[in-house]
């Protein structure tokens, strides 16, 4: 199976967010190449919250290019099998934390957000941390970090606080 059609039956199988999950099927409709880079009308991209409820808390990426603390992602590349495995390919390269594993049961959230590049349509899973999992930080990070559930206000947009708190539900 193709990515592309992996993310529509991801897509038609996600049950929240139904405006923006229809804009995203749409977009893969009118666009064949809407899982890559290339396509400058936007593209699909996954993500992985890499997550240690044991400790109540979550590992973010101080993006080199955006300079904002955020979950690990990015854009799918054309070896990955499935939105899942480009998520927890993201999630590891950019955590470096070997033996992730995507929280059961699909997708968490939905965020389509500009970039530099195009629209960013990011289909976001959460990535369960083994324990004692140590954190490596990668070159597209300027920095990487642990922040307990109570701090992530204070230093993350509304969209990763979002991500966090429907992550912590499906727990």
């Amino acid at each position: 199976m193709s990515l592309h059609a992996d993310a529509v039956l991801v897509l038609k199988s996600y049950e929240d967010q139904e405006e923006l999950r229809q804009t995203y099927l749409d977009h893969l409709a009118a666009h064949p190449d809407g899982m890559w880079k290339a396509c400058a009308d936007g593209h699909i991209t996954a993500s992985a919250l890499v997550i240690d409820p044991e400790h109540g808390r979550v590992l973010l990426t101080l993006h080199r290019k955006l300079r904002m603390w955020l979950q690990m992602g990015g854009h799918c590349e054309p070896e990955d099998a499935s939105l899942a495995a480009a998520a927890l390919r993201e999630g590891t390269e950019e955590s470096g934390i070997p033996g992730l594993s995507l929280l059961p049961g699909g997708p968490v959230r939905l965020d389509r957000h500009l970039t530099p590049c195009a629209w960013h349509l990011d289909v976001q899973y959460a990535a369960l941390a083994p324990a004692g999992a140590v954190a490596a930080i990668s070159d597209e990070s300027l920095d990487l970090r642990w922040f307990g559930y109570d701090e992530l206000a204070e230093v993350a947009d509304e969209s990763v606080v979002r991500l966090v708190r429907a992550t912590r539900a499906r727990l």
